[in-house]
Formats: C-alpha cells, sequence, structure tokens
C-alpha cells in the first residue's frame, strides 16, 4: 500500500486535517498539496442562543439533527445559557431524526437514540426513513449543517410540516485565489486527483467555476482527467449534481479509508 499513490499529486479541498491527510498521501507514496476549497468554519452565536432560546421554549414535534458537530455546538451553546439540562429534556421528549453515524454517537453520549435514520448516510436516505410518517400540521426543527438545506426544506413543507430552521455553524469561502488556483490546476491536469471531505468544498468550487463560465470544463476534467475523490455520500452527492459520475469514494466514511480506496483505484488502472 506504501506505493499505491506513486507518482501522483493529490490537492487536498479540506482545510481541516491537512497536515494528517499530506501525511497518508505521503506515505502512500504521492505528493500533497494543500488547496483548500472551503474557509473556516465559525459559529453564529447570535443565531445560536436565538434557537436555542426558541427550541427550549416551544419544544418541536420532531428534531431532525444532521451533523454530530451542530450537536456538540448545540449543547455547548446550551450550557453557557444554562439550558443544558433543559435542552436534553426537550430532545428526549419528542421523537429526533438523524442523519450520519458522527450524529448518532453524539446522541448516544447522551443517552438519545433517533427514531428515523438513514439507511446510507445520505439525505436521500434520511428522507426514505421519514417518508411514511404523517407530517401534517407538525412543527419540525431542522438543524442545518453550515448551509441551507433547500431540498430538505421542500420536502418537508410539501409533507406538510411547519419547519424552522438551526444553524450553529457556517461555511465560509476560502481565501482569494485559492479557488482560481485549484480551478486552473485541475483544468490543466497538473493534480491526479482532487480530495474532498465536505460538500461545500466542491460547492464552492463549482460555483467559482460557474461564474468563469468553466463549469463544462471542471465537469470534463473531472470525467476525463483528473479524479475526485470523496469522503462519503453526502459529498459525493454534491458531485453528482454537478454530472460527474467518476467518483472515489470508501464504504465507510472515514479519511484514512477515502486515501485507501484511491490507493486501490489507482493499482487497479494501472
Amino acid at each position: 500500500m506504501a506505493e499505491q499513490l506513486k507518482g501522483l499529486t493529490v490537492a487536498l479541498a479540506g482545510p481541516r486535517k491537512a497536515e494528517e491527510m499530506a501525511k497518508l498521501v505521503q506515505n502512500m507514496g504521492g505528493t500533497a498539496l494543500h488547496r483548500p476549497a472551503q474557509g473556516t468554519v465559525f459559529l453564529d452565536d447570535d443565531a445560536l442562543r436565538e434557537g436555542l432560546a426558541d427550541w427550549t421554549d416551544h419544544p418541536p414535534d420532531l428534531a431532525i439533527l444532521t451533523t454530530g458537530m451542530g450537536l456538540d455546538a448545540l449543547f455547548g451553546m446550551a450550557e453557557q445559557m444554562g439550558l443544558a439540562g433543559r435542552f436534553l429534556e426537550v430532545l428526549s421528549g419528542a421523537p429526533v431524526a438523524a442523519r450520519g453515524y458522527k450524529t448518532v454517537n453524539a446522541l448516544k453520549k447522551r443517552g438519545l437514540v433517533p427514531v428515523v435514520r438513514d439507511d446510507d448516510g445520505s439525505t436521500t436516505g434520511l428522507l426514505r426513513g421519514l417518508a411514511d410518517w404523517d407530517l401534517r400540521g407538525k412543527e419540525v426543527i431542522l438543524q442545518l449543517h453550515g448551509e441551507s438545506a433547500p431540498r430538505i426544506v421542500a420536502w418537508l413543507q410539501e409533507a406538510g410540516a411547519r419547519v424552522r430552521e438551526v444553524q450553529p455553524y457556517r461555511h465560509t469561502p476560502p481565501e482569494p485565489g485559492a479557488l482560481a488556483l485549484l480551478l486552473q490546476e485541475i483544468l490543466d491536469a497538473e493534480v491526479d486527483a482532487v480530495a474532498f471531505t465536505s460538500a461545500p468544498q466542491f460547492r464552492f468550487l463549482a460555483q467559482y467555476a460557474r461564474e468563469q463560465g468553466r463549469l463544462p470544463e471542471l465537469v470534463a476534467a473531472f470525467e476525463e482527467k483528473v479524479l475526485a475523490v470523496s469522503v462519503g455520500r453526502i459529498t459525493s452527492e454534491s458531485l453528482k449534481e454537478e454530472g460527474i459520475s467518476r467518483i472515489v469514494a470508501p464504504e465507510h466514511e472515514r479519511m484514512g479509508s477515502m486515501f485507501v480506496e484511491l490507493g486501490r483505484y489507482v493499482a487497479a488502472q494501472r
């Protein structure tokens, strides 16, 4: 496995754990380039306080949690507000739907078990789990994951639910020039693969390419010259939404597994 990425240059689009990912690539014989396509994720404290106050004052009929990090942030703020006990009581008193194993683990830490969860780690899987629920006239709180979720919101509203959104943190664009550099390197095939660890990283890149009138070129490059590597199903969905079908992704959503899967793919092609 140590040589499976020999001769390959891998662009790392994730800003977090970049050094750790670079070491994994290097240990497999490849060259890693730090090319963050997403800026710092920051907590929106005012919005979070307001959302938590509303959540605890007016408990919903259903809570939908989409990230473990978001749930941790909610509890952290609840502690600061002196609402941790009340927040746990409210969460325990109504059904909870969860997307992703990290969310399930964050609930388990607090003695909670979701009544609905995805069957494959994706938004589509989560909605499948909710398909048989009668949501007409129900109050639903949706914990977002750093960006808006129009697909989930639209689905819930079509089902007759009233949706309240809580956004514990927000993704921001990368530093100026970062997307331009990464886009050009992909189009010129100066990198052999790009590793995406979250959906917003690809969406920021795709939006920039769209603004430059070069999105079709970007999609073609990923289909023909450069490998798109995804950490998991949510990230893969964002790639597929723009028409990219050649995606290398692990069965289990882990950074290490992502590079092992890339190594296997490359070895099979050689």
